[in-house]
């Protein structure tokens, strides 16, 4: 008999802590410390892990320079359409509010602590004044901005930089496996988190994650539906035989919530549409990286859900700094493991958002990965088309 999958176990330990938490309320606080330490070896992932990853890919970004005027354009492209899916998911998760039916315990001193809210404060608080001590404080924001400027150095100085880089790139490689490691003690520590806050909050917090779930999957309709078909539209992409070549590396991606499962039939397809070999080769990988809107759209939901199961309002201002944040931090993330959860891990470390929302979330992420894997894959082969088009190509197919 085939084992079962980790997702499947995290299952398995999310439907123990529930019954847990209903049945034995009074013992379930005392399974805090299996969560926390759970938590505690994810926030040990972020630092290091963010800033592998950005050194490695910017100061290794040579295809960018040799795809000139393609790769111009494709970065282009996704940074408008992963900004709407981030803008898409606020707006969602606000008007939803599926949040308030999740207490998470958070109180005014983890509110007092967010980062402040002025312009000059917001632009000053985003340079670090030690990378050191922005690592130990999991400031997520100042690790990304030290990582951009010294993988653009590592590029600057040339091959002089080549023992950092592969450095970094072997460092990334590391820390993939320790996230998988950390992943396989995922089902007792959601379980034991499920408990906690059932035994303590009541069964009603389950509402609030079918809710979240539900305002996910609305939200990655609406997504679709306002940004990629009005996209299609634009560009005047063929919609029926788009379908039918994105149909099958969709249906992958949803079933399996894997990218790299579909990649190979999803480069096929395209190709077949009628996008030449060499921007569907260089789009539809660099995409891997930079497009991200089911995962851009999912971790502005989280964020938020979180924020108002603790209790804390955050000002519009804050909301748009936290969006920046994970605007950059969301980039290369595909090939990580749960990668959406350690980021946002980092995120609500950095504003100073209760960490118990990581392993709640964590109990649903199976289904919502499922959402945003699927409008990935779905994103980054449109965006192979769209650059074909602008690049006047008429998507003749073969």
């Amino acid at each position: 008999m085939k084992r079962p999958s980790l997702t499947a176990w995290i299952f398995i330990g999310m439907a123990a802590g529930v019954a847990v938490g209903a049945l034995a309320p009074r013992f379930a606080p005392h399974l805090a410390p299996v969560s926390n330490v759970f938590l505690r070896l994810i926030r040990s992932i972020i630092a290091p892990l963010i800033f592998a990853m950005l050194v490695a890919g910017i100061a290794g970004g040579g295809d960018l320079k040799r795809m000139g005027r393609v790769g111009v354009k494709a970065i282009v492209y996704f940074e408008i359409v992963t900004t709407l899916a981030l803008f898409l998911g606020l707006a969602a998760v606000n008007l939803a509010r599926p949040g308030a039916g999740v207490p998470m315990g958070a109180g005014a001193e983890e509110q007092a602590a967010q980062p402040p809210a002025k312009l000059g404060d917001i632009l000053e608080h985003v340079f670090p004044a030690s990378i050191i001590d922005a690592m130990a404080r999991n400031d997520v924001l100042q690790v990304v901005v030290f990582a951009f400027l010294f993988g653009a150095a590592c590029a600057a100085i040339g091959t002089r930089s080549k023992p950092v880089v592969e450095f970094c790139g072997s460092l990334a490689e590391v820390m993939f496996q320790y996230t998988k490691y950390v992943m396989y003690l995922a089902p007792f520590g959601v379980g034991a988190a499920i408990a906690v806050t059932i035994g303590s909050k009541g069964v009603g917090v389950l509402f609030g994650l079918g809710k979240l779930i539900a305002t996910m999957y609305v939200a990655s309709a609406l997504f679709v539906l306002l940004v990629l078909v009005p996209v299609v539209i634009l560009f005047r992409i063929p919609p029926g035989r788009f379908y039918r070549a994105v149909r099958q590396p969709f249906l992958i991606a949803f079933s399996t919530a894997s990218s790299e499962a579909a990649l190979p039939l999803a480069l096929e397809n395209m190709e077949e549409f009628g996008v030449p070999k060499h921007i569907v080769g260089f789009v539809l990988p660099t995409g891997y990286s930079f497009n991200l809107a089911g995962t851009t759209l999912y971790l502005s939901t989280a964020a938020i859900f979180v924020a108002q199961g603790a209790g804390i309002h955050l000002s519009l201002s804050q909301q748009l700094v936290i969006m920046l944040t994970l605007m950059l931090t969301s980039k290369g993330v595909a090939g990580v493991p749960r990668a959406a959860i350690v980021i946002l891990t980092g995120t609500l470390a950095t504003f100073h958002l209760p960490m118990e929302g990581i392993a709640v979330l964590l109990g649903v992420d199976a289904l919502l990965d499922m959402a945003r894997t699927s409008i990935n894959v779905l994103g980054n082969c449109l965006a192979s088309a769209v650059v074909a088009r602008w690049e006047g190509y008429g998507l003749e197919g073969r």
